[in-house]
């Protein structure tokens, strides 16, 4: 989506309001295709003593799968971005000024960029997930499994000790 700036580009106090509904279901974490509903965008753009500021929130429900126990879930993800726009670049090394391209700017594109950058490296379903056992790959989120704790190879010695008495 373009937002077209010229309207409050040297008017300073002035607002742009935006809001629309970006498709990411192309995007692929880890194998999966989690954002399968529409991702909500909504903000603004303000000329503040003719600086062009930047403001912006994406937020959707995500359909995730635990790292720790592989239950998957639902999530709401809600991630804000925020950047300064500028018609040309004093310091080419700020990532946080966009440029403007004839008085525009692709909000879709820096929506799709901010959330993808914004998902988590790892999801878990709640925080204190057990997750599951490396022996038997049981739930430990439901209760313990049945598997044996074997002893620490360096405490063999003292685990025949007791077993002797």
């Amino acid at each position: 989506m373009l937002l077209n700036v010229k309207p409050i580009l040297h008017t300073p106090g002035k607002q742009l309001d935006f809001q629309f509904e970006l498709d990411l279901s192309d995007v692929e974490f880890s194998g999966r295709y989690p954002l399968c509903n529409k991702v909500a965008v909504s903000g603004f753009v303000r000329n503040s003593a003719d600086v062009l500021d930047l403001t912006m929130s994406a937020r959707t429900t995500v359909d995730a799968m635990c790292d720790r126990c592989g239950k998957e879930f639902s999530q709401e993800k809600e991630i804000p971005y925020g950047c300064m726009l500028a018609e040309e670049l004093q310091n080419e090394d700020n990532d946080e000024i966009v440029l403007l391209e004839n008085g525009e700017i692709d909000l879709g594109d820096l929506a799709r960029t901010a959330f993808i950058l914004g998902m988590d490296t790892k999801t878990l379903c709640s925080e204190d997930c057990k997750g599951l056992c490396p022996r038997c790959g049981a739930d430990l989120n439901l209760g313990p499994c049945s598997c044996k704790k074997e002893a620490d190879p360096r405490l063999a010695v003292l685990a025949k000790l007791l077993e002797n008495k």
